[in-house]
């Protein structure tokens, strides 16, 4: 079948947008709902994933290129979407430019913290001061913008029962993130979290995120959603009426942190009528539409071509027509008062192995300290995201004891040096092989050039430990 395409040229060699004036007020959170600061009505999120991957690239920040989001945003706001969900950015680039448009059209800004260097990894979870050092450079790269919605923790970290020890570390992360937030923002940023569907997990995810104290909890909860498929579904028999029940009674807001289904094609986006009618407006706050770029995966609404120009396919008249025919009713805040409990910690079964005692904050000070006593160190021919350093690292495992640098999401036990970095633990173990199965030897601080000789500064690590603090907040 051939498929009518329109094309739209966008002139590549200047921002060619008019200002709209529409400053985004900050968003805030009452209860289980959003509203605008400012007018203090509801705010439902028409959201749009942006991750655009031009030409075969990996990554390209789509926050550092402003030509492209003149284009970008001019026609999201002309179908009424209001907020962009970014996966990635890179937060030495400057954002200012693309920021300044996407407030001037009033829309939002949604944005995962994580990144494929500094990630916490399902299944074989740590939290390590790399991680942290790269989630506070974006916090500081995007904190000073009003029109930041809210920051992700996470996405779809534990995504099955094999892997819900990692949702310990990411909760650290959440505590440390808001608490840096806290400390360093100008204003309160939300920071939530985006789930997978997973039927086996999905309501213990969803408890645990909410449960214990506030600085442990989200300030909102996304579902990443594809069970509507195509027009002969209805909101009763997708599952979208059973994952509403779910969060009936969720204290934080609730969204659709992705849909769209992509098994009927094109897509017709029947679901939206539901998002942001009766069915769901109570309780939902909206949704992200998957995605704005055609890409590999087959769910974009429109195709970037090699010239720069965008060419719309069929779904984008689908999405624009169900967006443009809704209009979520909310309520005002002054007239909403309706403040919920924390859900309780889910308990321990076959299918959710998670502790609720988490990792430290990873210390610097810390780290930096124990290295100080290190007379074997290892010699800087890996990265720190270097895949053969962990291989290397679990082969000198089976040989030393790393009850030190390990760490058990499930049983809530966390070495001293478990938040230190890949290299740092690794020269932590050459270290200890060095000592005690080699007796100080210098043979035995070689492993192939790997390792090497120095002159330990400290005679001993105690003490160390009392530089870790619970809330490492100024960088250092």
């Amino acid at each position: 079948m051939i498929l009518r395409l329109r094309s739209i040229a966008i002139l590549t060699t200047c921002v060619c947008y008019v200002s709209l004036g529409q400053a985004a007020s900050p968003i805030v959170i009452k209860g289980s709902k959003f509203f605008d600061s400012v007018t203090r009505e509801q705010f439902f999120i028409k959201g749009v994933a942006y991750q655009p991957r031009p030409f075969g690239s990996d990554f390209i920040d789509p926050l550092s290129r402003p030509s492209d989001c003149a284009r970008d945003f001019a026609m999201m706001h002309s179908i009424g979407l209001n907020t962009v969900r970014v996966y990635q950015v890179d937060p030495f680039l400057n954002h200012d430019e693309c920021m300044r448009i996407l407030e001037d059209y009033g829309m939002y800004l949604l944005l995962d913290l994580a990144s494929p260097r500094n990630t916490i990894i399902r299944t074989s979870p740590e939290y390590n001061i790399d991680i942290w050092n790269g989630v506070r450079s974006t916090v500081d790269a995007f904190k000073n913008f009003n029109n930041v919605l809210g920051f992700f923790i996470g996405n779809e970290v534990s995504n099955d029962k094999l892997t819900t020890p990692a949702s310990a570390y990411v909760k650290a992360l959440l505590r440390d993130t808001k608490a840096y937030i806290r400390q360093t923002s100008p204003r309160q940023i939300p920071v939530g979290y985006a789930n997978n569907d997973d039927p086996m997990i999905r309501l213990q995810i969803q408890a645990y995120f909410n449960c214990g104290n506030d600085a442990e909890r989200i300030d909102f909860f996304g579902i990443n959603l594809y069970e509507w498929c195509g027009s002969s579904t209805s909101y009763a028999t997708s599952g979208y009426a059973d994952r509403t029940a779910d969060v009936a009674q969720y204290s934080v807001p609730v969204f659709l942190s992705e849909y769209g289904c992509n098994l009927v094609s094109p897509r017709t986006f029947p679901e939206v009528q539901s998002i942001y009618g009766p069915d769901m407006t109570g309780i939902w706050s909206g949704g992200v539409v998957y995605e704005w770029s055609q890409e590999e995966n087959n769910y974009g609404l429109v195709r970037i071509q090699g010239d720069n120009s965008i060419q719309t396919l069929p779904d984008f008249d689908h999405f624009k027509d169900a967006l443009m025919a809704v209009k979520p009713l909310g309520v005002s805040m002054d007239q909403y008062n309706e403040v919920g409990p924390a859900s309780a910690c889910p308990e321990r079964t076959e299918f959710w192995e998670t502790s609720e005692r988490l990792p430290p904050t990873p210390s610097g000070a810390t780290c930096d300290c124990m290295m100080s006593t290190l007379s074997c160190t290892a010699a800087g021919l890996f990265g720190s995201d270097d895949q053969s350093l962990g291989d290397h690292l679990n082969v000198i495992c089976g040989l030393v004891s790393c009850n030190e640098i390990a760490g058990n999401g499930a049983q809530g036990i966390y070495g001293r040096y478990s938040s230190c970095s890949p290299i740092q633990k690794l020269s932590y173990i050459y270290n200890k092989y060095y000592h005690e199965i080699g007796h100080g030897e210098a043979s035995a601080c070689y492993f192939d050039g790997k390792a090497k000789l120095v002159q330990a500064s400290r005679p001993s690590d105690e003490g160390c430990g009392a530089l870790m603090r619970r809330r490492h907040l100024p960088r250092g």
